[in-house]
């Protein structure tokens, strides 16, 4: 038993360095954000995380249910008002050739990969509440929103890749980067606690300003240099 616990975490290991390699280079392959979230799935830190979302109540409901969402009907969704969370969520995706079912799918087997495939599920949803932008630096806001809230392994891992990346590739653009940052994680610590707690996709009729208002999210101030 020991001996193959310590095979697995060798190939989880390998499995994320190869994949941090690859954001390094290329921060747009998906793939390799799967491979390294999946390759973190049995660190110490990955059931912390899930403990520290049970310390809600309103979360700790949601990943006992294992609720997730059917497929969107795109175009149903963009039937509905202007403002609202499903209009602004199916234009947001038609706008810029997004598929919303891109994610990669995992079985869930425990309240850890729960947790993967539901925040991969609701992830553009995440950026329609935040405000934050789908470039390279409005992801890694997003990123520090989602440490706050959630405490997830992969958060970290992806900070500090963007961080390092832009450090030697592009260093002019540090400023930037580490104000959407830091100001993602205030949002996240300010907002409550509860955004995968949400079962957004049971009412898409409700506004995006009456979403940010019940959860307390405060839109991103515009970065000035």
């Amino acid at each position: 038993m020991f001996l193959k616990d310590r095979q697995r975490r060798n190939i989880d290991y390998i499995q994320t360095i190869k994949g941090v390699v690859t954001l390094l280079r290329d921060p747009g392959q998906t793939d390799s954000i799967y491979d390294v979230e999946e390759g973190l799935r049995n660190i110490k830190a990955a059931p912390l995380s899930v403990e520290f979302l049970k310390s809600k109540p309103e979360v700790a409901a949601i990943i006992a249910e294992r609720y997730l969402a059917p497929e969107p009907d795109m175009n149903a969704l963009l039937k509905l008002p202007k403002g609202s969370l499903g209009y602004e969520y199916a234009s947001y995706l038609t706008e810029a050739g997004f598929d919303p079912n891109f994610y990669r799918k995992i079985a869930v087997v425990d309240d850890v990969s729960y947790v993967f495939l539901r925040i991969r599920q609701s992830h553009d949803i995440w950026h329609i509440i935040t405000g934050m932008k789908t470039d390279v630096i409005g992801e890694l806001g997003l990123k520090g929103f989602e440490l706050a809230q959630t405490r997830r392994p992969m958060s970290i891992i992806l900070l500090a890749g963007g961080l390092l990346r832009t450090l030697l590739s592009s260093p002019e653009h540090l400023d930037l980067l580490l104000d959407r940052i830091a100001v993602g994680y205030r949002m996240g610590a300010k907002a409550k606690p509860f955004l995968l707690a949400q079962k957004w996709e049971e009412n898409w009729e409700k506004s995006v300003a009456e979403w940010r208002s019940e959860l307390g999210v405060e839109l991103a101030p515009v970065y000035v240099p």
